[in-house]
């Protein structure tokens, strides 16, 4: 894995979260905080777990503590979209600091409950953008369940959209 092929990754998990949220940003609110019965109720809570676990994977591979940031923090689809855009503005600067080498280097880090793991950097930052594709697939999938139509994400149309 090199980071020509980590930004592009990066890059179409960017447009594909802004997308997801341009696509909840129609709905009314009340439809955006419904308790939908999914992994972490509705649209907005899905999204806001996905927001602080970017958050949290940062953090990691920054060497520094783990984001506060929790749901109730971000009431708002407003108060998240601002969240997001401040940690795609973090992710870019590390980005700019690593190389081949450090992206195929074991990072030690520790999860939620204390657990020590060890992996190269590449495959945690494929884990991060492999979570919050994941999790937009709910949100698609909840979209769709209170009658909305959501905004296609798919790669492809990433990569024709950026075609010259």
């Amino acid at each position: 894995m090199t980071l020509t092929e980590i930004r592009t990754l990066s890059e179409y998990d960017d447009w594909a979260t802004e997308r997801t949220l341009e696509s909840a940003s129609s709905l009314p609110e009340s439809k955006y905080q419904e308790n939908l019965k999914s992994s972490h109720g509705g649209i907005h809570g899905t999204l806001a777990h996905v927001c602080w676990a970017d958050g949290l994977w940062l953090s990691r591979w920054r060497g520094s503590p783990p984001p506060g940031l929790a749901a109730d923090e971000m009431p708002t689809l407003d108060s998240l979209k601002g969240q997001w855009r401040l940690f795609r503005v973090d992710l870019q600067t590390f980005l700019g600091g690593l190389s081949d080498s450090k992206l195929a280097a074991p990072l030690l880090y520790s999860d939620t409950k204390g657990n020590r793991h060890e992996e190269p950097l590449y495959q945690q930052m494929l884990h991060r953008i492999n979570h919050s594709s994941y999790h937009r697939g709910q949100v698609v999938t909840m979209l769709r369940q209170i009658g909305h139509k959501p905004i296609g994400t798919d790669m492809i149309a990433f990569f024709r959209e950026r075609r010259p």
